[in-house]
């Protein structure tokens, strides 16, 4: 059976999150409705990741087996067209080899968190970035944020709901950058656990804000206990950037 890839933008405030769920709307749900309008087809739809209620993505990777003859160009449009009003487009899809898998064939994700650091309220950006009225220090923060590159056990920044094996994980990038009263958290990993971009940087802000030291971070990151948490950042300013594999489908 045909395995179509698809690169996916959403916005995903109305959304409980990627997964979908039993008590309310999700972004696979839309996919698979909008799928089964063009095809008739009870399509499922894997993602690189699963992302939480009121989380954002610039390129979701997903992918799904269509048995319908389609070609992959009139497939996006088709299901660009079923998915309005919903906040959700697929920017590119393609054929790939059935041995790919969104999920599985994953070797990196990338994810921003966008701070905006003023006291005037959002507007435009309201539920997509995540205003902090006090002054930030965003070089501590990235100082700070240095102390969790690498492999640790992120037990503490780890939801008390994550279905994760281990708490294990290798961390590769946490960067953050400033430019005027924004304020961007870059981070990147084979794998995260559920809530970890979160909450690395809920503490991140209580540095930035000279509530916590480096060591604090430290301390945080050797208790393996989520107890130890300082502060877990609302969804709002997540977004999963990319998903990478070996060859790009």
């Amino acid at each position: 059976m045909p395995r179509f890839a698809f690169t996916i933008e959403y916005d995903g405030r109305p959304f409980m999150g990627w997964q979908r769920q039993d008590h309310g709307p999700s972004v696979q749900e839309a996919m698979e409705r909008a799928i089964h309008a063009i095809t008739g087809e009870d399509a499922v739809v894997h993602a690189a990741g699963r992302t939480d209620a009121g989380v954002h993505a610039l390129a979701m990777r997903a992918h799904a087996d269509i048995d319908t003859a389609i070609p992959a160009f009139r497939l996006k449009e088709g299901i660009n067209a079923k998915l309005r009003p919903d906040p959700v487009a697929v920017l590119a899809c393609e054929e790939v080899d059935e041995d790919w898998h969104a999920r599985f064939s994953c070797t990196g994700r990338s994810y921003v968190y966008r701070i905006v650091n003023r006291r005037a309220p959002l507007t435009f950006e309201a539920g997509l970035a995540w205003r902090v009225v006090p002054e930030l220090d965003a070089a501590a923060m990235h100082e700070a944020a240095q102390v969790l590159v690498g492999q640790h056990d992120f037990t503490t920044f780890r939801s008390a709901h994550c279905q994760s094996a281990s708490p294990l994980k290798t961390l590769d990038r946490l960067d953050v950058v400033q430019k005027d009263e924004r304020i961007e958290v870059h981070a990147a990993a084979r794998s995260f656990l559920h809530h970890q971009v979160r909450s690395m940087v809920g503490c991140l802000k209580l540095v930035g804000e000279g509530k916590w030291s480096v060591a604090d971070m430290r301390d945080a990151l050797k208790a393996a206990d989520r107890a130890a948490l300082g502060y877990n950042a609302p969804p709002d300013g997540l977004y999963f950037v990319n998903a990478s594999y070996p060859e790009t489908p």
